[in-house]
């Protein structure tokens, strides 16, 4: 996975960041009313939230890395690459409109998070730093197609410790949208869903794939 790749995924988290207010906006919604230590609560279930996320990435990493060893490793390499830009491209093609496009990596987190969402219970309301700390923990894992789709990147990060830098990469790009939502929410919600940094962002995920993809074919000598 290229250096490349972890510009890529910030951008998604940064411009992605309405999908996720969308999906955790009432949580953060609630840490963040009336409480005099909101601030540190938001820190606290924002923190968990993306420790999630690297935990996740260094799984998939190892996982990745782990598949290298096996017999005929130059082929899984290769698949493993094709994925995580095709991968990319759909994560660009979500930022242009296309919100259908990651639709099927929701439905494969269903299972676990079915498992999961019954511990939430035990830590609402938030009231305290302690409580909103394994809340973000377990709400990291909320199924969810942007999450899920910048999660296949680390398969081909090569490591476990890159796999959690790309997802900690793509973590704290949705990290402006939850900790200011309900403060400066509204300002930022009018940025991100302009047409125009819709278009860029859309466009540059979209050219990393390509890249990406350009790369593998270069390499394989189609061109």
């Amino acid at each position: 996975m290229p250096d490349s790749a972890f510009l890529a995924l910030f951008v998604v988290g940064l411009l992605g960041g309405t999908h996720c207010v969308g999906m955790c906006g009432g949580i953060v919604g609630a840490l963040s009313m009336g409480a005099p230590a909101r601030w540190s609560m938001l820190f606290a279930y924002n923190a968990g939230r993306i420790i999630s996320y690297a935990t996740a990435g260094a799984v998939a990493g190892a996982l990745g890395a782990a598949s290298l060893g096996l017999e005929g490793q130059v082929p899984v390499r290769l698949i493993l690459y094709f994925l995580a830009n095709l991968m990319l491209i759909a994560l660009g093609l979500y930022l242009l409109g296309v919100t259908r496009a990651l639709a099927f990596t929701e439905r494969a987190g269903q299972h676990l998070w079915r498992r999961l969402q019954p511990l939430t219970k035990r830590f609402l309301p938030a009231r305290s730093f302690a409580q909103a700390f394994p809340l973000g923990l377990l709400w990291g894992w909320l199924p969810c197609g942007l999450v899920y789709s910048a999660l296949a990147s680390s398969l081909t990060a090569g490591s476990a410790g890159r796999g959690a830098l790309l997802m900690l990469a793509f973590g704290l790009g949705t990290l402006p949208n939850l900790l200011l939502a309900g403060i400066l929410f509204a300002r930022l919600n009018e940025f991100v869903r302009r047409p125009a940094v819709r278009m860029v962002s859309g466009l540059l995920v979209l050219g990393f794939g390509f890249y990406g993809l350009f790369g593998l074919m270069r390499l394989l000598g189609w061109i």
